[in-house]
């Protein structure tokens, strides 16, 4: 089964970080948030993405380019007889890359449907942002989906608060104090979803087209949608506080979506 990422945002909420890059392409512990979810895959043994590329996305085209020189040792020969001898291995030499040029300002619907033609062979196949890590057990989302047999399975997640939470009881005692703990109540979109090639069937080529809206609206309204509750780790990178908090977990080695080793 196919991952197709969507990789097309500007990150102009991360400024300073990501002003002449994609936002994917943000670097937490020397590689792009992009790859940390390409690997979180592949430990499920998912290795075949489509990337779907907007601004910038040359960016994200040279570094899948020139992987093997920015992971390996290598020998350089120069002269008329010039050559590249590699030294060591990646983990990487089973993914398989399709980077899909989706337009520049194309909405995450536009962006989906034209990548259409890389799947006319998949019943089902994932699909996610190009700016969120979580531990999701990708094994047993896809297992949910395939036993459910709707069009598409979103992750449902808590998402992280911002503010501490106190607890107390009759009387004002403080009987519990989280800082900044997950939400306890609702659920929003994580990403992460498992798609029916049936989805394209909601979907156009119209530039303006978000799949957040019209096309999930649609979905809902024919009862074609469920959820995969996640109620462990979950955040994504849209501000630079996000970064930080981000990056801060790789340094200290405490990033819980990092399970590779």
């Amino acid at each position: 089964m196919k991952t197709v990422l969507l990789c097309g945002g500007k990150g102009t909420r991360i400024r300073g970080v990501a002003d002449d890059i994609p936002k994917p392409m943000i670097q937490l512990n020397g590689y792009p948030i992009l790859w940390h979810i390409m690997k979180y895959y592949s430990v499920y043994n998912y290795n075949e993405f489509i990337l779907c590329l907007g601004y910038k996305g040359q960016v994200i085209k040279d570094f899948f380019l020139n992987y093997e020189s920015y992971t390996r040792d290598m020998t350089i020969r120069l002269g008329e007889k010039k050559s590249i001898e590699y030294h060591n291995h990646h983990d990487e030499t089973d993914w398989g890359i399709t980077l899909a040029e989706t337009g520049n300002d194309a909405l995450t619907g536009a962006r989906i449907k034209r990548v259409q033609k890389y799947l006319k062979d998949d019943d089902n196949f994932m699909l996610t942002y190009g700016d969120g890590v979580g531990d999701v057990n990708i094994k047993a989302l896809v297992d949910f989906h395939m036993s459910h047999g709707k069009i598409l399975t979103v992750t449902g997640v808590r998402p992280p608060a911002r503010f501490g939470e106190i607890m107390y009881d009759d009387g004002n005692k403080i009987i519990e104090f989280n800082e900044k703990p997950q939400a306890t109540a609702g659920r929003i979109s994580g990403g992460f979803f498992v798609c029916r090639k049936e989805i394209f069937n909601y979907l156009d080529d119209r530039e303006d087209l978000t799949f957040e809206q019209e096309p999930i609206k649609n979905l809902v309204n024919d009862g074609e949608m469920m959820i995969y509750k996640h109620d462990s780790f979950w955040q994504p990178m849209d501000t630079f506080r996000d970064y930080s908090l981000l990056k801060n977990m790789c340094e200290k080695n405490a990033a819980p979506w990092v399970i590779w080793k």
